[in-house]
């Protein structure tokens, strides 16, 4: 029995009649173990003379050990809430959005950034939630069942390519001017608008950079802020043992001759040559002929693009809302959308300058009026604090693109030399093919694209359209085609 040290206090205190001890002095003892080992002890409350014919015994059970081994291992053992980076590569079709966006919000899940980009009648989304890695694979499997979902990945543990894109307005002062201008050309950014007393700022980058950017400048005065979220794309291995590999070596033959040729039999050669004629599945964007029937899609973005004698007064918006960032918001903005009917050519989701609050950007074809009343419709919305039609007023839009093309060493010069012509970058190379990254509008985007075509596209993944107001009233849409000066 280990040593016990006893400590005892009297408090005097009046009683009532219907206590349990009819005494007024009480003495309460407690008890104090040296040692670690978990004992039962008696616990006597008595009178202060002695008298112990009114005693009330209780037996407690006093625990002083330290955590057990087994306490430890399971406190090492609970699951750890990670970010995850989710891609899912769906064919195109109506309400895909708010189908995908409903089954992390009836979980509770917030997602804290959404980008989606069209390549023909496919859209890659790159969905960035914040959960455990159980039921992050849960919430994959129900993306899963749902119909024309194709691929689900999460990319988060691989190595990636990661960019995202920021339009950020800010105060410049004339004194201050030159200060913003040092940043800018640290962080390798772009001035995209600029007034008398404020500049807009575009960034491409990894969310780490946006975050720099933003902590940087916030000295300055942060007006508006439009991000897109993260886009993904895996880097490329080297080797026959790549993703894309045999996707390559069907556009160029002789990166298979450049191997021993017992590696590869003819059987597997033939099988590659059959696939790369056909429709390819997963994450492979074929190359489509142009006399296929054309359909109004859901994130169509050439559909709404209108020509100027259009009678018909449908055109595309481009609408910014403020919404605040709880779970499910973005599942309600969405509905709205799906149940009138609207199509939803390009969506992203991203923070907002205030803290607490998400800015979405998305591209909705119709007209003035069916749009005014949409835009009633979500003022209706509990967690919608602002929305505005940015259609008539002059303002920047950008949109990010990575795009992985299959080349052989030939085909790298070419398509380098084609990337500097449109200001791309290369972000990620292998031995059988090139990775750029692009930023510009929606022309820019589709040009790139379609000059690439020849060489193998092996996956896009494309952000949606961010906008801000140009505070300078310049509209540069109505500057194409005019000779300088004005």
């Amino acid at each position: 029995m280990a040593a016990v040290a006893t400590h005892s206090t009297l408090f005097r205190a009046s009683t009532r009649s219907n206590d349990l001890i009819p005494k007024s002095d009480i003495t309460f003892s407690s008890v104090k173990f040296s040692s670690y080992t978990k004992r039962r002890v008696a616990v006597c409350a008595q009178s202060a003379n002695g008298d112990s014919r009114h005693q009330n015994d209780a037996v407690v059970s006093v625990s002083d050990s330290p955590p057990s081994a087994a306490a430890t291992t399971n406190s090492a053992a609970r699951p750890k809430v990670k970010r995850h980076a989710i891609s899912v590569f769906v064919g195109d079709e109506s309400g895909m959005i708010n189908r995908i966006a409903g089954v992390f919000a009836r979980r509770g899940y917030n997602i804290e950034s959404l980008a989606v980009g069209l390549n023909k009648d496919k859209a890659l989304f790159t969905i960035v939630v914040s959960g455990t890695e159980k039921v992050l694979h849960h919430v994959m499997e129900q993306l899963q069942k749902l119909v024309n979902v194709l691929k689900v990945e999460d990319i988060s543990q691989d190595p990636q390519v990661e960019r995202e894109l920021m339009l950020i307005k800010i105060n410049a002062d004339p004194k201050h001017r030159a200060e913003v201008m040092w940043l800018v050309d640290i962080f390798r950014a772009k001035i995209v608008d600029i007034s008398d007393h404020s500049l807009t700022i575009e960034v491409t980058g990894d969310p780490g950079k946006m975050v720099a950017v933003q902590r940087n400048l916030s000295k300055f005065g942060i007006r508006e802020i439009a991000r897109t979220g993260k886009i993904a794309l895996r880097r490329e291995k080297m080797g026959e043992s790549a993703p894309f590999w045999r996707f390559s070596t069907a556009s160029y033959p002789d990166l298979e001759a450049a191997k021993p040729a017992s590696t590869i039999s003819r059987r597997v050669k033939k099988t590659v040559t059959k696939e790369s004629e056909t429709s390819a599945g997963g994450d492979v964007y074929p190359i489509e002929s142009e006399d296929d029937i054309s359909i109004n899609q859901v994130l169509d973005a050439h559909w709404g693009v209108l020509n100027d004698d259009d009678s018909s007064g449908l055109s595309s918006h481009t609408l910014s809302m403020v919404v605040n960032d709880v779970p499910g918001v973005l599942n309600l903005v969405t509905g709205v959308f799906a149940r009138r009917g609207y199509n939803i050519q390009s969506l992203a989701v991203g923070h907002s300058e205030v803290e607490g609050l998400s800015r979405i950007t998305t591209v909705v074809p119709g007209t003035d009026e069916s749009i005014g009343k949409l835009v009633q419709q979500l003022y209706k919305l509990v967690d919608l604090h602002e929305v505005r039609d940015l259609t008539h007023l002059p303002f920047a839009e950008r949109e990010l693109m990575l795009i992985k093309i299959a080349v052989n060493a030939a085909a790298r010069r070419n398509v380098l030399d084609i990337a500097s012509i449109f200001r791309a970058k290369a972000v990620d190379v292998s031995d059988h093919t090139i990775t750029l990254e692009l930023t510009g509008d929606l022309d820019k985007m589709v040009a790139l694209q379609r000059l690439l075509e020849p060489y193998g596209i092996c996956e896009v993944a494309r952000t949606g359209r961010i906008a801000l107001v140009r505070e300078s009233g310049v509209d540069s849409r109505y500057l194409r085609g005019y000779s300088y000066p004005l």
